[in-house]
């Protein structure tokens, strides 16, 4: 039986990320794990969190989790979501802290000076509810999900990626800025697809069956 790695690194609820996809892909195996082995096993590796750059690398490397997920995101479908998308950038300004690398480009926090809507209000920091996922560039992962569908945020930090061909989608909060990413066996995305109801599980079952 196929096995869908969701990596434990002590960050994030995972729980909702699991019974998602166990929703979606009931005769799939689901594994919530903090093993390296597990990872390295699993046909499909999904890379969650929730928290502070700081501590989210710091877990991942007293856990010894590093090599695996980096080896995964190299040879296998690769869903990295909300900090498991600014952790494969070159870095962060959250800590001052470096991410894994695999894509260049930084992690920067929304600008307050540029905070506001079109009606002059001020925008809050974290950007959290729901917004429109504007879709920058062609991907299985987005057959059946309307462009311009509304997704479930929270977050403060948002990635700035070196190449504009690695933006998948954008979302406007203030600014515009790239909401998802995607290169070859990764995909990866700010947003929680758990938390974003029909799109949301779309999104996941769209992965299940990606062959890239």
């Amino acid at each position: 039986m196929s096995t869908v790695a969701i990596v434990d690194y002590g960050m994030g609820n995972l729980r909702s990320v699991a019974k998602a996809i166990e929703y979606v892909a009931p005769d799939l195996r689901v594994e919530v794990t903090a093993e390296a082995a597990r990872v390295a096993a699993a046909s499909r590796v999904v890379f969650p969190g929730q928290g502070a750059m700081p501590d989210c690398m710091r877990e991942l490397d007293s856990r010894g989790l590093r090599p695996a997920v980096l080896e995964a995101a190299a040879s296998k479908p690769f869903l990295g979501i909300c900090i498991g998308l600014q952790m494969l950038f070159k870095h962060s300004d959250e800590g001052d802290t470096p991410g894994l690398g695999v894509f260049a480009g930084n992690v920067a926090r929304f600008p307050a000076e540029r905070m506001f809507d079109a009606a002059d209000v001020r925008l809050k920091v974290p950007h959290m509810g729901w917004n429109e996922v504007r879709q920058r560039q062609s991907h299985p992962l987005w057959e059946g999900i309307p462009d311009g569908d509304r997704f479930y945020f929270v977050h403060s930090f948002c990635v700035q990626p070196a190449s504009p061909a690695l933006t998948a989608a954008e979302t406007n909060h203030g600014i515009r800025f790239t909401s998802a990413v995607g290169q070859a066996n990764i995909f990866a995305v700010q947003f929680h697809p758990e938390k974003s109801a029909h799109a949301g599980l779309r999104l996941l079952s769209n992965f299940i069956r990606w062959t890239p």
